[in-house]
């Protein structure tokens, strides 16, 4: 499938269909960019009303052309293009690029001719990128097949545009900046090809370095992050999002529904699948460079090195509100610039040099803040005055950057004065910025981009072994609350739900009547709670259904009577079912666990600050599920009240893995019964002695006709656990042949301590120098929707141990998937090595992969043997490889 989409950006040769010499028009646009960008292949416009078209000879329809175009470039009225995309369909073309509008947003009889457009296009396996866009451009190749008023010039950044027009704006804006581009794609209305097509091709371009995108929205959450996932590690993928979602801000059952916006979810997600969100067009270009030409920082520490004191309050100011730190400089670096700078130098972080300052000055700061281990990066502010030249100083930056091991990022201020010191910059590779705060920001961003990938890298903590939860007897409750017409779970369903998930909750006991409210309230032991009963009122305090610390029995009458009088003036049509009586907890926090189904991403969980005010402090973080110790640690550490519970000013801590624990239980839930549309824990209440949920409600829905599998509504696919095997060797060793975890780290280098040198060289091609914590993760943390890898664990001298590894790793569209194996010295030749072969392909065939493949060297005798014995064919790929195929279709 990657062939396909080479042919929109590499074409032999391009059909322009509704092609012009009207100037003005669309046709006469594109074929004039056509051939200013200097396409060296075959040119065909196609036009009825034509012979000869901007000097180019001219065909009648796409069935008179002398060859099959690679690529078709549709420019015509949405009517005409069903018969278009059939002759297209049967002349053998391969892409489609449809700029034309007047489908979907054009009501029934677009998306008729939609219709027949896909399904034509499905026939012919054709891939079509539109309707409704922009068009795309490959500067390398001499592709503008856009109305664009100016092209691009080449580059190493790819940009793909969900909007036509502001693509447009954008690539003017870069042509201006002199930033280049690799590749421009308007997408428009992604009826076939979407940002993960783009993602996968993209990433495996050797011609782009970063890839940044304009999303107004998503039609495929679960490819998308897959994609994302999967590709992140290797080339920053930066994001501009608009269109936050209208039904955020919409009144909602829940706490969770009523503040998590779609656009919070976004947030969620772009975070897990390790891209960047950027909040503006030029930050898309500036963090695009930064990446490519510093190395990421460490942390957010920051120190200032500058020559004007102004510039660098502003700096130290965005810096400290947008969630970065200002350096301290240990006293060694400290005393080092103070025998090196004038004697009235600011003596502290930000490093004022003074308007003197040398460029030797510059040139020893920024080294000595760089080496100081407790800054990450060094931000260089330099304003022009008559003394000290702008260039000299960004040379010393220059110079000094290619030594040191942190991103140093500048700030010229000026214009002229400057200009010839900027462009010293650029050709070092330095990122600089007219203003202070554009270089922070960029900073901020970089730090961010690093957390945000080690959501991909952390290696998690063990999830814990003895949770069982009883998912039947949920599966029960539900069905029969769904039976009855409810749309509400009742108290007494929530509270079973809760405690089979081993989620602590307190007993409620229901009271239809005064009496019986007075006698659960014995049987519960004082002081009590009382609170409305009413499948039609969510949030009690509104309208006065709570009364709390209730100490005896007439306390609790007065409550009873109290309660449903409110409930009754406040929702007179209310159904009142009594109240509810539970035992009072006095524990210090109150927290907010909940969740929601998403329309785009799914069920997402929300953590943060509870009880009435959480919709006034609005302390919440969310997170995709599934979760694990580390993801779940993370969620919590970014909200405001983690200081709190972590312990602050002689008040206890509380039971932080408790939290953790419970949040993973409860992403469990949601994830094995997505009827729960929504559901607030609110609040859990905790101290240093525990916590329990007080207070809960949830929304259920019948189940999706279309999702049928498990796990489907997840765009992050969970463990696949049924991909478990026993088997054993020769001598009668038990082996279990499971799915890699990502705690397998310590694991899988342990294997590579038992590969012999030999073994390493037929694996990777070369000997590793060194298996660290980053080479490690690629292996060990996978995407499950994508890849699989299958290890063999075994128990040596009573440790766990891994022996072996088989994998295969598929393109996005489940077409061909690449294999490798390796098994340790002491168990090759016992029949392991087929065995795991043998599983990962009934994987393979189960996923529907068409083709697994693999290259090795010729010297592997043994590795050519396996292939030949499972069926695949070999071929001489060069001097030193070989390449086998197997295709599973035709097995």
């Amino acid at each position: 499938m990657r062939a396909q989409l080479e042919k929109f950006f590499k074409p032999n040769a391009i059909a322009l269909i509704g092609a012009s010499d009207k100037e003005g028009s669309l046709g006469w646009a594109v074929l004039r960019n056509m051939k200013v960008a200097g396409f060296q292949g075959d040119m065909y416009p196609v036009n009825p009303k034509y012979r000869e078209v901007q000097g180019l000879t001219c065909f009648k329809e796409v069935d008179d052309l002398p060859a099959p175009p690679d690529l078709a470039v549709i420019l015509t009225p949405a009517r005409t293009i069903p018969e278009i995309v059939r002759q297209c369909g049967r002349k053998g073309v391969t892409a489609l690029l449809i700029l034309s509008a007047g489908f979907k947003e054009a009501g029934q009889e677009g998306q008729a001719l939609l219709e027949e457009v896909l399904a034509t296009a499905r026939r012919y396996r054709m891939r079509i990128m539109g309707p409704n866009c922009f068009g795309i451009m490959h500067p390398a190749t001499g592709i503008n097949a856009t109305f664009a008023a100016r092209g691009a010039q080449p580059g190493r950044i790819a940009f793909i545009s969900q909007s036509g027009a502001l693509g447009a704006s954008i690539l003017d804006w870069a042509a201006e900046q002199n930033v280049g581009l690799s590749c421009f794609a308007s997408i428009g209305s992604m009826v076939d090809v979407g940002f993960h097509d783009l993602i996968e091709y993209l990433s495996m371009d050797a011609q782009t370095s970063s890839i940044l995108i304009y999303m107004e929205s998503l039609t495929n959450a679960r490819k998308f992050m897959s994609a994302a996932r999967a590709y992140a590690r290797t080339k920053p993928i930066i994001i501009l999002k608009s269109g936050a979602s209208e039904e955020g801000a919409q009144a909602a059952l829940s706490h969770t529904g009523s503040v998590a916006g779609n656009d919070l979810v976004f947030d969620a997600a772009f975070r897990r699948a390790g891209v960047l969100r950027v909040n503006r067009i030029a930050d898309l270009f500036n963090c695009a460079q930064a990446l490519a030409m510093q190395p990421r920082p460490a942390g957010n520490r920051l120190a200032i090195v500058t020559n004007a004191g102004g510039p660098a309050v502003l700096a130290t100011d965005r810096l400290a509100t947008h969630g970065g730190q200002l350096a301290k400089l240990s006293p060694d670096t400290m005393a080092k610039l103070n025998a090196t700078l004038n004697l009235h130098w600011s003596h502290n972080n930000p490093v004022d040099i003074l308007g003197d300052g040398t460029r030797d000055q510059f040139a020893k700061a920024i080294r000595l803040c760089a080496q100081d281990p407790g800054v990450d990066a060094v931000l260089v502010l330099f304003v022009p005055q008559a003394i000290t030249p702008a260039e000299d100083v960004a040379h010393a930056v220059v110079e000094e950057q290619k030594h040191l091991d942190k991103p140093v990022l500048a700030s010229w201020m000026g214009e002229a004065d400057v200009a010839q010191a900027r462009n010293i910059l650029d050709e070092g590779e330095v990122p600089n910025y007219r203003y202070p705060e554009s270089a922070v920001d960029v900073f901020l961003f970089m730090n961010e981009y690093r957390k945000n990938l080690q959501l991909l890298y952390e290696t998690p903590d063990q999830q814990p072994s003895d949770f069982q939860p009883d998912r039947a007897s949920v599966r029960q409750i539900i069905r029969d609350q769904l039976d009855q017409g409810k749309d509400q779970l009742d108290r007494t369903a929530i509270t079973r739900i809760l405690e089979a998930y081993n989620i602590p909750v307190t007993h409620v006991y229901q009271a239809a009547t005064e009496e019986e409210a007075v006698r659960a309230a014995g049987e519960a032991g004082f002081p009590v709670a009382v609170k409305i009963s009413s499948p039609d009122i969510s949030h009690k305090t509104d309208v006065g259904g709570v009364i709390l610390h209730l100490r005896n029995e007439d306390e609790v009458s007065e409550a009873f009577r109290e309660v449903t009088a409110r409930a009754v003036q406040a929702r007179p049509k209310a159904r009142i079912n009594g109240v509810t009586v539970e035992a009072m907890v006095n524990k210090r926090y109150e927290l907010l666990i909940g969740a929601k189904q998403d329309p785009v991403f799914g069920p997402v969980i929300v953590f943060g600050m509870g009880g009435i005010a959480v919709e006034v402090f609005r302390d919440l973080q969310m997170a995709l599920p599934p979760l694990n110790m580390a993801l779940a640690r993370q969620l919590v550490r970014k909200t405001r009240i983690y200081t709190l519970l972590e312990g602050y000013r002689k008040m206890p801590g509380v039971d932080l893995d408790a939290i953790y624990f419970l949040l993973i239980r409860f992403a469990y839930l949601m994830m094995d019964f997505p009827e729960i549309t929504e559901m607030d824990l609110n609040p859990y209440s905790v101290d240093e002695n525990g916590g329990v949920v007080l207070d809960a409600r949830a929304a259920i829905a019948e189940r999706p006709a279309n999702r049928k599998q498990p796990f489907d509504h997840l765009v992050i696919p969970p463990y696949p656990s049924q991909y478990q095997r026993t088997t054993a060797l020769p001598d009668g060793t038990p082996v279990l042949l499971r799915p890699i975890r990502p705690e397998d780290e310590p694991l899988e280098a342990g294997l590579f301590n038992r590969l012999s040198r030999e073994s390493v060289y037929f694996r990777f091609f070369g000997y590793i120098p060194h298996v660290d914590h980053e080479f490690l993760t690629r292996f060990t943390h996978i995407d499950y929707d994508r890849e699989m890898a299958i290890v063999a664990e075994t128990t040596i001298e009573g440790e766990k141990a891994l022996i072996g590894v088989v994998r295969i790793v598929g393109d996005n569209w489940n077409g061909d998937a690449e294999f490798a194996i390796v098994v340790a010295d002491h168990w090759q030749r016992q029949g392991l090595g087929s065995e795991m072969t043998d599983f990962i392909l009934e994987i393979a065939r189960e996923r529907g992969f068409s083709q697994i493949y693999a290259t090795f060297l010729k010297a592997n005798v043994a590795m050519e043997k396996l292939f030949r014995n499972k069926g695949f064919s070999i071929s001489s790929e060069d001097a030193q490889t070989n390449t086998a195929a197997l295709d599973l279709v035709r097995q």
